[in-house]
Protein backbone atom coordinates (compact mmCIF):
# COMPACT_ATOMS: atom_id res chain seq x y z
CA UNK A 1 0.00 0.00 0.00
CA UNK A 2 1.17 3.53 -0.66
CA UNK A 3 1.53 6.04 2.17
CA UNK A 4 -1.77 7.64 1.17
CA UNK A 5 -3.79 4.43 0.94
CA UNK A 6 -7.13 4.51 2.74
CA UNK A 7 -7.98 1.91 5.36
CA UNK A 8 -11.37 2.12 7.10
CA UNK A 9 -11.63 5.90 6.78
CA UNK A 10 -8.04 6.66 7.82
CA UNK A 11 -4.97 7.39 5.77
CA UNK A 12 -2.21 5.00 6.76
CA UNK A 13 1.16 6.63 7.13
CA UNK A 14 -0.11 10.21 6.85
CA UNK A 15 -1.99 11.46 9.92
CA UNK A 16 -2.17 14.96 8.44
CA UNK A 17 -4.31 13.74 5.54
CA UNK A 18 -6.52 11.77 7.94
CA UNK A 19 -6.95 14.85 10.16
CA UNK A 20 -7.83 17.01 7.17
CA UNK A 21 -10.43 14.47 6.07
CA UNK A 22 -11.92 14.34 9.57
CA UNK A 23 -12.08 18.14 9.64
CA UNK A 24 -13.82 18.18 6.24
CA UNK A 25 -16.37 15.64 7.46
CA UNK A 26 -16.98 17.63 10.65
CA UNK A 27 -17.42 20.87 8.72
CA UNK A 28 -19.74 19.24 6.19
CA UNK A 29 -21.88 17.87 9.02
CA UNK A 30 -21.82 21.23 10.87
CA UNK A 31 -21.85 23.91 8.14
CA UNK A 32 -23.08 26.68 10.43
CA UNK A 33 -20.35 26.26 13.03
CA UNK A 34 -17.42 28.70 13.28
CA UNK A 35 -14.90 25.99 12.41
CA UNK A 36 -16.65 25.40 9.08
CA UNK A 37 -16.50 29.10 8.21
CA UNK A 38 -13.07 29.94 9.68
CA UNK A 39 -11.17 26.70 8.99
CA UNK A 40 -8.63 26.79 11.85
CA UNK A 41 -5.22 25.15 11.54
CA UNK A 42 -4.94 21.69 13.08
CA UNK A 43 -1.88 20.77 15.13
CA UNK A 44 -1.07 17.60 17.05
CA UNK A 45 0.94 18.10 20.23
CA UNK A 46 1.43 15.73 23.16
CA UNK A 47 -1.49 13.43 22.31
CA UNK A 48 -3.88 16.36 21.86
CA UNK A 49 -5.32 18.01 18.77
CA UNK A 50 -5.29 21.80 18.66
CA UNK A 51 -7.54 23.84 16.39
CA UNK A 52 -5.96 27.30 16.14
CA UNK A 53 -7.01 30.48 14.41
CA UNK A 54 -4.50 33.26 14.91
CA UNK A 55 -0.77 33.77 15.28
CA UNK A 56 -0.39 31.64 18.43
CA UNK A 57 -2.28 30.03 21.32
CA UNK A 58 -2.03 33.14 23.50
CA UNK A 59 -3.49 35.55 20.92
CA UNK A 60 -5.74 33.31 18.84
CA UNK A 61 -8.92 31.32 19.19
CA UNK A 62 -8.06 27.82 20.34
CA UNK A 63 -9.82 24.50 20.76
CA UNK A 64 -8.07 21.51 22.31
CA UNK A 65 -9.27 17.90 22.37
CA UNK A 66 -8.22 14.28 22.24
CA UNK A 67 -9.71 13.95 18.74
CA UNK A 68 -9.96 16.28 15.75
CA UNK A 69 -13.71 16.54 16.31
CA UNK A 70 -13.30 17.37 20.01
CA UNK A 71 -10.79 20.10 19.18
CA UNK A 72 -13.15 21.56 16.58
CA UNK A 73 -16.08 21.49 19.03
CA UNK A 74 -13.91 23.26 21.61
CA UNK A 75 -12.84 25.79 18.97
CA UNK A 76 -16.51 26.44 18.10
CA UNK A 77 -17.35 26.99 21.78
CA UNK A 78 -14.43 29.39 22.28
CA UNK A 79 -15.25 31.32 19.11
CA UNK A 80 -18.91 31.70 20.11
CA UNK A 81 -18.00 32.62 23.70
CA UNK A 82 -15.87 35.47 22.34
CA UNK A 83 -18.83 36.85 20.41
CA UNK A 84 -21.25 36.95 23.37
CA UNK A 85 -21.27 39.86 25.76
CA UNK A 86 -20.44 38.88 29.34
CA UNK A 87 -23.48 38.07 31.46
CA UNK A 88 -24.70 40.75 33.84
CA UNK A 89 -23.64 38.65 36.82
CA UNK A 90 -20.15 38.21 35.45
CA UNK A 91 -19.61 41.94 34.90
CA UNK A 92 -20.75 42.85 38.38
CA UNK A 93 -17.76 42.84 40.66
CA UNK A 94 -16.48 45.03 43.46
CA UNK A 95 -16.03 47.90 41.03
CA UNK A 96 -19.66 47.76 39.84
CA UNK A 97 -21.25 46.66 43.11
CA UNK A 98 -22.11 50.16 44.24
CA UNK A 99 -19.56 50.06 47.05
CA UNK A 100 -17.55 53.23 47.20
CA UNK A 101 -14.00 53.61 48.44
CA UNK A 102 -13.68 55.97 51.36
Amino acid sequence: MSSGARLKGNFMGNPTLAAMERMELYCAANPGRPSAARRPHLLYRGQLWIALLGPNVEEGIVGIGQTVEAALRAFDAQHLAGLRPPSQGFRRGAYHSGARAA
